[in-house]
Protein backbone atom coordinates (compact mmCIF):
# COMPACT_ATOMS: atom_id res chain seq x y z
CA UNK A 1 0.00 0.00 0.00
CA UNK A 2 2.96 2.20 1.05
CA UNK A 3 4.56 1.44 -2.73
CA UNK A 4 1.18 2.46 -4.47
CA UNK A 5 0.32 5.86 -2.88
CA UNK A 6 1.47 8.13 -4.83
CA UNK A 7 2.51 11.56 -2.47
CA UNK A 8 0.57 13.36 -0.17
CA UNK A 9 -2.33 14.47 -2.28
CA UNK A 10 -2.50 10.96 -2.88
CA UNK A 11 -6.67 10.10 -1.43
CA UNK A 12 -5.49 6.89 -0.23
CA UNK A 13 -2.05 8.31 1.23
CA UNK A 14 -1.03 7.28 4.45
CA UNK A 15 0.74 9.05 6.95
CA UNK A 16 2.62 6.62 8.56
CA UNK A 17 3.22 2.64 8.92
CA UNK A 18 0.77 2.97 12.12
CA UNK A 19 -1.63 4.65 10.09
CA UNK A 20 -1.86 1.95 7.51
CA UNK A 21 -2.43 -0.58 9.61
CA UNK A 22 -4.70 1.40 11.88
CA UNK A 23 -6.36 2.98 8.29
CA UNK A 24 -6.52 -1.47 6.88
CA UNK A 25 -7.99 -2.72 9.94
CA UNK A 26 -10.56 0.05 10.26
CA UNK A 27 -11.88 -0.34 7.01
CA UNK A 28 -10.83 -3.82 6.02
CA UNK A 29 -10.99 -5.90 8.98
CA UNK A 30 -7.99 -8.61 10.40
CA UNK A 31 -8.22 -10.21 7.24
CA UNK A 32 -7.44 -6.97 4.92
CA UNK A 33 -3.55 -7.79 6.29
CA UNK A 34 -3.83 -10.64 4.22
CA UNK A 35 -5.41 -10.57 1.36
CA UNK A 36 -3.19 -11.99 -2.09
CA UNK A 37 -1.77 -14.65 1.00
CA UNK A 38 -2.17 -17.60 -1.91
CA UNK A 39 -0.37 -16.45 -4.16
CA UNK A 40 3.28 -16.10 -2.34
CA UNK A 41 2.45 -19.40 -0.77
CA UNK A 42 1.83 -20.94 -3.90
CA UNK A 43 5.18 -19.57 -5.26
CA UNK A 44 7.05 -20.32 -2.30
CA UNK A 45 8.36 -23.74 -2.81
CA UNK A 46 9.28 -23.53 -6.37
CA UNK A 47 10.84 -19.80 -5.93
CA UNK A 48 12.93 -21.14 -3.29
CA UNK A 49 13.83 -24.33 -5.63
CA UNK A 50 14.41 -22.38 -8.96
CA UNK A 51 16.69 -20.05 -6.81
CA UNK A 52 19.27 -21.98 -5.34
CA UNK A 53 19.58 -24.52 -7.72
CA UNK A 54 20.16 -22.23 -10.84
CA UNK A 55 22.37 -20.07 -8.18
CA UNK A 56 24.51 -23.81 -7.93
CA UNK A 57 24.39 -24.11 -11.44
CA UNK A 58 25.36 -20.62 -12.69
CA UNK A 59 28.31 -20.74 -9.69
CA UNK A 60 29.49 -23.73 -11.41
CA UNK A 61 29.21 -22.40 -14.81
CA UNK A 62 31.54 -19.64 -13.57
CA UNK A 63 33.81 -21.59 -12.10
CA UNK A 64 34.99 -22.20 -15.65
CA UNK A 65 35.58 -17.76 -16.49
CA UNK A 66 38.10 -18.25 -13.83
CA UNK A 67 36.47 -14.53 -12.61
CA UNK A 68 37.41 -14.36 -8.61
CA UNK A 69 35.49 -15.85 -6.21
CA UNK A 70 33.78 -12.27 -5.01
CA UNK A 71 32.35 -11.49 -8.72
CA UNK A 72 31.19 -15.42 -9.27
CA UNK A 73 28.79 -15.58 -6.58
CA UNK A 74 27.62 -12.22 -7.65
CA UNK A 75 27.12 -12.98 -11.22
CA UNK A 76 25.70 -16.02 -10.15
CA UNK A 77 23.14 -14.60 -7.62
CA UNK A 78 21.84 -12.03 -10.35
CA UNK A 79 21.40 -15.21 -12.49
CA UNK A 80 19.42 -17.03 -10.22
CA UNK A 81 17.37 -13.70 -9.41
CA UNK A 82 17.18 -13.33 -13.05
CA UNK A 83 15.44 -16.77 -13.45
CA UNK A 84 13.40 -16.47 -10.38
CA UNK A 85 11.71 -13.94 -11.31
CA UNK A 86 10.22 -15.27 -14.73
CA UNK A 87 9.02 -17.48 -12.19
CA UNK A 88 7.16 -15.65 -9.67
CA UNK A 89 5.83 -12.68 -11.70
CA UNK A 90 2.68 -14.01 -12.28
CA UNK A 91 2.13 -14.55 -8.57
CA UNK A 92 2.92 -11.23 -8.02
CA UNK A 93 0.55 -9.64 -10.31
CA UNK A 94 -2.40 -11.43 -8.53
CA UNK A 95 -0.86 -10.91 -5.49
CA UNK A 96 -0.49 -6.74 -5.96
CA UNK A 97 -3.99 -6.80 -7.75
CA UNK A 98 -5.53 -8.65 -4.44
CA UNK A 99 -3.76 -6.44 -1.83
CA UNK A 100 -4.85 -3.32 -3.50
CA UNK A 101 -8.59 -3.89 -3.69
CA UNK A 102 -9.77 -1.41 -0.89
CA UNK A 103 -12.89 -3.74 -0.67
CA UNK A 104 -13.45 -5.80 2.58
CA UNK A 105 -11.28 -9.08 2.33
CA UNK A 106 -15.04 -11.43 1.75
CA UNK A 107 -15.96 -8.86 -1.18
CA UNK A 108 -13.20 -9.98 -3.06
CA UNK A 109 -12.48 -12.51 -5.84
CA UNK A 110 -10.14 -15.25 -4.91
CA UNK A 111 -6.62 -15.94 -6.00
CA UNK A 112 -7.67 -18.46 -9.04
CA UNK A 113 -10.68 -15.85 -10.23
CA UNK A 114 -8.59 -12.68 -10.16
CA UNK A 115 -5.85 -14.63 -12.33
CA UNK A 116 -8.98 -15.59 -15.00
CA UNK A 117 -9.80 -12.30 -14.70
CA UNK A 118 -6.17 -10.91 -15.27
CA UNK A 119 -6.03 -13.18 -18.34
CA UNK A 120 -9.35 -12.47 -19.12
CA UNK A 121 -8.27 -8.99 -20.13
CA UNK A 122 -4.66 -8.88 -20.63
CA UNK A 123 -3.87 -12.50 -21.40
CA UNK A 124 -0.42 -13.78 -20.53
CA UNK A 125 1.80 -11.06 -22.07
CA UNK A 126 3.22 -7.90 -20.26
CA UNK A 127 -0.47 -6.29 -20.27
CA UNK A 128 -1.92 -8.83 -18.27
CA UNK A 129 -0.39 -12.04 -16.02
CA UNK A 130 3.40 -10.83 -16.89
CA UNK A 131 2.63 -7.13 -16.54
CA UNK A 132 5.89 -5.36 -14.61
CA UNK A 133 7.96 -8.29 -15.72
CA UNK A 134 11.11 -5.73 -16.00
CA UNK A 135 11.09 -4.74 -12.84
CA UNK A 136 10.53 -8.29 -11.38
CA UNK A 137 13.85 -9.32 -12.84
CA UNK A 138 15.27 -6.07 -11.60
CA UNK A 139 13.97 -6.44 -8.16
CA UNK A 140 15.06 -10.21 -7.61
CA UNK A 141 18.13 -9.98 -9.64
CA UNK A 142 19.27 -7.01 -7.73
CA UNK A 143 18.70 -8.66 -4.41
CA UNK A 144 19.95 -11.76 -5.41
CA UNK A 145 22.96 -10.33 -6.56
CA UNK A 146 23.88 -7.95 -3.83
CA UNK A 147 22.99 -10.58 -0.98
CA UNK A 148 24.76 -13.61 -2.10
CA UNK A 149 27.78 -11.65 -3.28
CA UNK A 150 27.63 -9.96 -0.02
CA UNK A 151 27.05 -12.95 2.42
CA UNK A 152 29.78 -15.19 0.92
CA UNK A 153 31.95 -12.64 0.24
CA UNK A 154 32.16 -11.77 3.87
CA UNK A 155 31.38 -15.21 5.27
CA UNK A 156 34.62 -16.02 3.90
CA UNK A 157 36.56 -12.85 5.48
CA UNK A 158 35.28 -13.37 9.15
CA UNK A 159 36.91 -16.36 10.95
CA UNK A 160 34.55 -19.36 11.67
CA UNK A 161 33.89 -19.48 15.29
CA UNK A 162 34.30 -23.30 16.89
CA UNK A 163 31.36 -22.35 19.79
CA UNK A 164 28.32 -22.98 17.91
CA UNK A 165 26.24 -20.49 19.42
CA UNK A 166 29.06 -17.76 17.95
CA UNK A 167 29.42 -19.51 14.76
CA UNK A 168 25.33 -19.25 14.62
CA UNK A 169 24.99 -16.15 15.23
CA UNK A 170 27.85 -14.76 13.01
CA UNK A 171 26.20 -16.39 10.24
CA UNK A 172 23.02 -14.79 11.07
CA UNK A 173 24.33 -11.87 11.45
CA UNK A 174 26.14 -11.65 7.93
CA UNK A 175 22.48 -13.07 6.55
CA UNK A 176 20.40 -9.73 8.47
CA UNK A 177 23.19 -7.59 6.97
CA UNK A 178 22.96 -8.85 3.71
CA UNK A 179 19.70 -8.68 3.62
CA UNK A 180 19.34 -5.44 5.00
CA UNK A 181 21.66 -4.18 2.00
CA UNK A 182 19.77 -5.98 -0.69
CA UNK A 183 16.66 -4.22 0.05
CA UNK A 184 17.69 -1.29 0.64
CA UNK A 185 19.26 -1.64 -3.26
CA UNK A 186 16.92 -3.40 -4.67
CA UNK A 187 13.69 -1.27 -3.01
CA UNK A 188 13.22 0.89 -5.75
CA UNK A 189 12.66 -1.95 -8.49
CA UNK A 190 10.00 -2.90 -5.82
CA UNK A 191 8.42 0.58 -6.01
CA UNK A 192 8.16 0.77 -9.56
CA UNK A 193 6.72 -3.28 -9.87
CA UNK A 194 4.13 -2.25 -7.52
CA UNK A 195 3.09 0.62 -9.84
CA UNK A 196 3.34 -0.97 -12.96
CA UNK A 197 1.00 -3.92 -11.65
CA UNK A 198 -0.76 -1.73 -8.94
CA UNK A 199 -4.00 0.35 -10.29
CA UNK A 200 -3.16 3.33 -12.43
CA UNK A 201 -4.28 6.88 -11.03
CA UNK A 202 -6.28 7.62 -14.05
CA UNK A 203 -9.04 4.22 -14.73
CA UNK A 204 -8.38 3.85 -18.63
CA UNK A 205 -4.91 5.30 -18.84
CA UNK A 206 -1.72 3.89 -18.26
CA UNK A 207 0.66 6.32 -16.26
CA UNK A 208 3.35 3.75 -15.15
CA UNK A 209 4.26 1.36 -18.23
CA UNK A 210 7.80 0.55 -17.84
CA UNK A 211 10.64 0.05 -15.14
CA UNK A 212 13.06 2.87 -15.70
CA UNK A 213 10.41 5.33 -17.27
CA UNK A 214 7.97 4.91 -14.11
CA UNK A 215 11.17 4.89 -11.86
CA UNK A 216 11.85 8.40 -13.61
CA UNK A 217 8.30 9.37 -13.02
CA UNK A 218 8.14 8.79 -8.96
CA UNK A 219 11.48 10.42 -8.73
CA UNK A 220 10.10 13.54 -10.71
CA UNK A 221 7.06 13.68 -9.10
CA UNK A 222 8.29 12.04 -5.50
CA UNK A 223 11.56 12.61 -4.96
Amino acid sequence: RFQIQRGKTDPTSYKSLGDCFRTIFQREGLLGFYKGILPPVLAETPKRAVKFFTFEQYKKLLGYASLPPGLAFAVAGLGSGLTEAVVVNPFEVVKVTLQTNQNAFTEQPSSFVQAQQIIKTGGLGFQGLNKGLTATLGRHGVFNMVYFGFYFNVKNILPVNKDPNLEFLRKFGIGLVSGTIASIINIPFDVAKSRIQGPQPVPGEIKYRTCFKTMATVYKEEG
